[in-house]
């Protein structure tokens, strides 16, 4: 890796710069255009005007605020309480808005969507009655149904090599009173199962249509609320039950509560849990599973706001932002999981706000209607004009777009051919390197700066974000450190080495690709005051013995590609794989989440 001087740009680069300079002027000069006509209409434009026509503006104005700042949702029965909840809140931090929340009833769906824009919070169930594609819709929550068990279960070896199907567990939950630990494993244990069930008939509903039975064939202890299940599961090795993944969780150090336990699911019946089925390990690999599809989709519970339009009111959108955001903490207390990725719906809101301010800018309240409906030398001015400047701007769009394809053509000619090998990844010498892709350097004053290294953002392609620790945290070796995204997609990383995080880039948070550019030296992530520095070093290796080390790691990575990836459709060959098997640069960005999390598991969480 290097940084291409203008003397070494290859043909297609310098065609992409010459154009880029030229695009420069041509854009400079299009904004004292545009800068010299939005003078021109303030000159003439902004004044009083006619005392008539400027009453009028001023009290549309007053009347666009009002209705800007008042929103009306409506929401399915089962979550109506949850429209409230959000509603409620978010008019404490903004008293200046206004909003309404109705009650829908099945019956009603369609006619509420036919009245035109307006949110509508729906559950999928209700959204796959109404089978319409045409609908406007965003995720704004999920809910997740778990089956939990005892960590003091005396099966649990059994249990996570070989997984409980839902055909099993539907004949412990038709028969529960004659049904044994045996008869769930297939062996000859007598203990008998002890299945206990929520008086609560959203769960029982989904666990129903989970086990393909009916919620009144279903037998069991009765409890009255996911507390009374979790604290009776606590108390006997043999129970079992289904309740909310927030039911389990420990509020303090969002971990699962004391001797409970995620029950593995064989999602394919097939009599073992095979390797793809294995997310029960720990809450943050399960929530990785939920999202990209290897747990059932009968237990979870997907919250959509959807509308007959997309949203075009600011103040829809601010809500809308706020919900997925700051609103998702308010999901708990009610039952629901929180978005285990919220990047690609905060994108979709901020794509809506850019297409409004775009909208705005032509249709944008009474100014233009105002000022030609008054005869005047203005007027005539501004209709003599604004054709010449709109075909103006159209014509040179126009040019430039031609341009720029053309660039994107000669680069994508040269990014499809770009790959990378050992010999491409960059090692500098004096760094220490960790299995989890980590380098590590002990500054002067005894810090250790950290970051990814060149391996890692090769494979990934360009980042477009971080998640990372605030300083004054205290990490182990192996801990989580931070995550790498890149599109939604991500990438948990771990501690190379042990101690209390000192600073942090923050740079990273506007500027991710500097992981890209320069891994080693603006790419850094963290500054580490270490603990056990000179015994963590041992496990970490220099440059000579990391670049032995790395070849594995490309041998790994063809096998990987072949088993994982190349072997389920034969079209990602050319994607991944250039002729002669050498490995496409950014191997990962082309494919999705399921890949990214089979590298996850291969590649670094096996690191430790």
């Amino acid at each position: 890796m290097g940084i291409d001087y203008p003397g070494n740009l290859i043909p297609s680069q310098k065609y992409a710069q010459e154009i880029f300079y030229e695009n420069c002027l041509n854009r400079t000069g299009m904004k004292k255009v545009t800068f010299l006509f939005i003078g021109f209409l303030f000159l003439f434009c902004s004044g009083p005007g006619t005392g008539s026509n400027g009453n009028s503006r001023t009290v549309a104005n007053g009347n666009n605020r009002a209705a800007e700042h008042s929103i009306s949702i409506s929401s399915t029965p089962d979550l109506y309480t949850h429209a409230k909840m959000w509603a409620g809140e978010y008019c404490k931090l903004h008293p200046e808005v206004n909003m309404e929340v109705i009650q829908v009833t099945d019956s009603q769906k369609t006619t509420v969507l036919n009245r035109g824009a307006n949110l509508f919070f729906v559950s999928d169930k209700y959204l796959a009655s109404l089978n319409d594609d045409a609908i406007w819709k965003m995720v704004i929550g999920r809910e997740v149904i778990v089956p939990v068990i005892s960590s003091k279960n005396p099966f649990l070896d059994k249990i996570n090599k070989k997984g409980i199907s839902s055909d099993e567990l539907a004949e412990i939950v038709k028969n529960s009173g004659n049904q044994t630990w045996g008869t769930l494993l297939g062996n000859r244990q007598a203990a008998p199962v002890h299945y206990y069930m929520i008086n609560d008939e959203p769960i029982l509903s989904q666990v129903a249509q989970f086990l393909k039975t009916e919620p009144v064939m279903m037998a069991g202890i009765r409890v009255g609320n996911g507390d009374e299940m979790i604290s009776a599961i606590q108390k006997d090795p043999y129970g079992i039950g289904f309740c909310r993944m927030t039911d389990l969780m420990d509020p303090k150090n969002q971990s699962i509560v004391g001797n409970i336990m995620l029950m593995p699911i064989d999602k394919n019946n097939n009599g073992q849990l095979d390797y793809f089925e294995k997310i029960y390990i720990d809450l943050n690999v399960f929530a990785r599973g939920v999202w990209i599809g290897k747990y059932p989709k009968s237990l979870c519970k997907t919250i959509y706001s959807i509308s007959s339009a997309k949203p075009t009111n600011e103040t829809e959108l601010a809500f809308l932002t706020w919900v997925i955001t700051d609103g998702q903490k308010f999901l708990n207390p009610v039952g629901y999981k929180d978005l285990a990725n919220s990047n690609r719906q905060t994108e979709k809101v901020e794509m809506l706000r850019s297409s409004q301010l775009k909208v705005g800018m032509l249709t944008g309240s009474g100014f233009f209607a105002n000022k030609l409906n008054a005869p005047s030398l203005v007027s005539l001015i501004l209709i003599v004009l604004i054709p010449f400047i709109l075909a103006f701007m159209v014509g040179d769009t126009v040019v430039r777009q031609k341009r720029q394809k053309k660039v994107a053509i000669l680069n994508a000619t040269y990014i499809s051919t770009a790959v990378f090998d050992e010999n491409s990844v960059e090692v500098p010498k004096g760094l220490y390197f960790d299995k989890t892709h980590m380098w590590a350097f002990m500054e002067k004053n005894g810090l250790v700066r950290t970051g990814i290294d060149d391996f890692l953002q090769h494979i990934t392609g360009l980042l477009t974000g971080v998640k990372m620790k605030e300083p004054g945290e205290k990490v182990k070796k192996g801990d989580q450190l931070l995550s790498i995204i890149q599109n939604g997609k991500q990438l948990t990383i771990l501690a190379p080495i042990s101690g209390t995080i000192k600073a942090r880039n923050i740079s990273l948070f506007r500027n991710t690709s500097a992981m890209n550019s320069s891994p080693y030296s603006d790419g850094w992530v963290y500054l580490i005051e270490p603990t056990k520095w000179l015994s963590e070093i041992r496990f970490l290796t220099m440059a000579e013995k990391y670049q032995e080390w790395i070849k594995m790691e490309f041998a790994r990575l063809k096998d990987f590609i072949a088993v994982s990836v190349k072997s389920k459709s034969a079209d990602f060959a050319t994607i991944i794989l250039q002729d002669g098997g050498e490995i496409k640069d950014g191997v990962l960005a082309d494919l999705g989440p399921r890949e990214w999390e089979e590298f996850q598991i291969h590649f670094i969480d096996k690191s430790k």
